[in-house]
């Protein structure tokens, strides 16, 4: 997190001591730096170098609409998985034909309003899913630009829970049904084949599970090439992975080049697709919290905080390790064993556990690294809690780029009859 550094014994993102921001938006907050999602998303571009390409962010990752338009005003896509992600990926300035939709569960709703948009194309998960599009295409006149997903039964080596690319999770389809997905779809009049798509997880530092995906998928597009079947996108997903502990994932750089060098000598001139999330934003972010009690229960040690689960479910959810920091650098303070606890009524509520560090005061401000992933994005209002805000920092600027919601926001769409 090279743009999180202390200078002069404060925390700062990029040259703001992060701290001022804490005085003027109160705490917690989620704090981000523009100028780490730049360099991530230059680190995949410029890696492609005349590879015909196309960035599509990962909305889920972080939605925030003025990163979603930071993005596409550097001429990056969106990967979509909802009709609200379509609507805020529209409405943050991302052309439709920069748009891919994913996801297993589309709705009717959804698929209409993606056709009306005339996004790039849907990346398709069953034959259920194929006849729904279809069918709206009948109905409606339009023609859907599709692909399928295959699932290639790979091992992302990744937490179970955001595999993706396995036979026994609920993504993709297995080649031999994709192949038949693909006939049918040829001969349907209402769709229009263009790529192919491919996932397996998140959060992944080796190169190799993508290599082999991609292997699996290169045997896909043979065989339908041998039948007349053209593909002109590639889409090879996302799911790089970054550092949170002790992690050391490759670069975006490395991970294209390894990626382009393995469709060369498989014969694939398509135009690539890639869909990171977490490996451009996850490490632009912190979320930023205010020490609001110390107590000790049978020798334990908590920390009780004014972020929670609420806020950051990553620790509760995956038990997702996140580094804490002191805004202010500490000195003569004997490390000892604390939980980093949360204001809910759940035992599950923590953002560390048995985490080494010198005891926090009373007051003190702390920051919870590498939060600019899935931490916003996956917050909820749970215990009547309002969602925090989030601001970005420019060089020694910053800006509130979503408010602090109030109670009045908390039941605004709410009436008692």
């Amino acid at each position: 997190m090279e743009e999180f550094s202390y200078q002069d014994g404060e925390l700062c993102c990029e040259d703001l001591p992060m701290s001022r921001i804490a005085k003027e938006v109160g705490t917690p907050f989620y704090c981000y730096s523009a100028a780490h999602i730049i360099k991530r998303f230059r680190a995949y571009d410029q890696a492609f170098g005349d590879r015909k390409h196309l960035i599509c962010f990962a909305v889920k990752a972080n939605s925030n609409l003025v990163i979603l338009n930071l993005l596409g005003k550097l001429g990056a896509g969106a990967d979509i998985v909802s009709g609200g992600e379509l609507f805020r990926a529209l409405r943050a300035g991302i052309p439709a034909n920069r748009i891919v939709f994913s996801g297993v569960g589309k709705t009717t709703e959804e698929i209409q309003a993606a056709l009306d948009a005339g996004i790039l194309m849907f990346n398709i998960e069953s034959m259920q899913e194929f006849h729904a599009i279809a069918k709206t295409c009948r109905e409606t006149g339009k023609k859907a630009r599709i692909s399928f997903r295959v699932n290639p039964d790979v091992d992302p080596k990744t937490h179970p829970y955001i595999s993706t690319g396995l036979k026994k999770n609920k993504f993709g389809m297995p080649v031999h049904d994709a192949l038949e997905a693909y006939r049918e779809a040829k001969r349907n009049p209402h769709v229009e084949i263009t790529g192919i798509d491919c996932h397996i997880g998140s959060q992944l530092t080796q190169i190799q599970p993508f290599l082999d995906a991609l292997d699996r998928v290169a045997a896909v597009v043979q065989t339908l090439n041998d039948e007349g079947i053209q593909l002109s996108y590639l889409d090879t997903g996302g799911g790089l992975g970054i550092r949170y502990h002790d992690e050391t994932p490759p670069d975006p750089g490395k991970l294209i080049r390894e990626l382009i060098k393995r469709m060369d000598a498989n014969g694939l001139q398509q135009t690539v697709i890639v869909e990171p999330g977490r490996s451009i934003c996850g490490n632009a972010g912190a979320l930023v919290t205010k020490v609001l009690y110390t107590k000790e229960n049978s020798g334990k040690t908590f920390v009780i905080v004014d972020a929670a689960m609420n806020d950051l479910p990553r620790p509760s959810l995956y038990q997702a390790y996140h580094d804490i920091w002191h805004l202010n650098q500490t000195s003569n303070r004997k490390p000892c064993l604390v939980d980093i606890v949360g204001p809910i009524c759940e035992t599950g509520d923590f953002l560390a556990k048995e985490r080494e560090m010198p005891l926090p005061a009373q007051g003190e401000l702390l920051s919870v690294m590498s939060a600019g992933a899935y931490g916003f994005s996956m917050s909820s209002n749970y215990n009547s809690r309002p969602r925090i805000p989030e601001v970005l920092v420019n060089g020694s600027e910053f800006r509130v780029i979503r408010k602090r919601e109030s109670y009045e926001d908390l039941v605004r769409i709410e009436e008692i009859s």
